[in-house]
């Protein structure tokens, strides 16, 4: 009965993983965001599919709601077999635009949420010596765009952090994966006048995930790049 904790799970690319990972056999998920009534209804399509969810509100970027939020999972479930880093946010600002506050902010939700919850299961996958970490990088984790200065910047760090993990679990049993799509169909494009056939679906990086955990312990996907057909946006 494999344990799935997703972070930001309540829209996007993480109620997508969460349906995903609930079709595998005696699936619990446990499924973190802020905004409760919308992870409900993440929450009652995966039951639909079979699996056991649960919903966990939670502020990423508050530490002590994470520290609370792992302890009730882990008494009530143990250590997860998956866990996705998938909380984040992007907010557009240039070089010149960007305050300190708002700089600070995405890095707060787009990477060290993703510290601060890895940090919080990690020991109890250690010990168990199994699990698979999921990091939700992006295609600008590996360039920069006019306008991203924050977000690029964060997502550059969620790829080092996850190249870092991956050196630091590699012999404990632990396999590490940073995800990196482009341009994705989900909320965050909203009010952008372009054809749905320019982006991702969400649901193919969500598969692509499950295909990812699928394999053997033998062998892990360090990196995963995934684009539109058409290219970057």
């Amino acid at each position: 009965m494999p344990v799935i904790l997703i972070t930001g799970a309540s829209q996007g690319i993480g109620a997508a993983m969460a349906e995903a990972f609930a079709a595998e056999p005696e699936a619990r998920l446990a499924l973190l965001a802020r905004n409760r009534a919308r992870l409900e209804g993440v929450a009652e399509r995966c039951r639909r599919l079979g699996a056991s969810a649960e919903v966990f509100p939670c502020d990423v970027t508050n530490d002590g709601a994470v520290a609370e939020t792992a302890r009730t999972i882990l008494d009530r479930w143990g250590a997860p077999d998956v866990l996705v880093n998938n909380a984040g946010r992007f907010e557009p600002g240039d070089a010149l635009g960007t305050t300190p506050d708002a700089f600070r902010a995405q890095v707060a939700v787009n990477l060290t949420s993703a510290f601060v919850v890895t940090r919080a299961f990690l020991p109890a996958m250690v010990a168990r010596g199994s699990g698979h970490l999921f990091f939700l990088g992006s295609v600008a984790s590996l360039k920069a765009y006019p306008g991203g200065l924050a977000y690029c910047a964060a997502k550059h760090g969620v790829l080092g952090l996850a190249r870092a993990v991956r050196e630091d679990t590699k012999d404990r049993g632990i396999r590490v994966t940073a995800l990196l799509p482009g341009a994705t169909l989900t909320p965050s494009w909203d009010g952008v006048e372009l054809p749905p056939e320019r982006f991702m679906p969400p649901e193919d990086v969500a598969r692509a995930a499950v295909d990812v955990y699928r394999l053997s312990d033998r062998t892990v996907v360090e990196e995963l790049l995934l684009r539109p057909q058409r290219g970057d946006l």
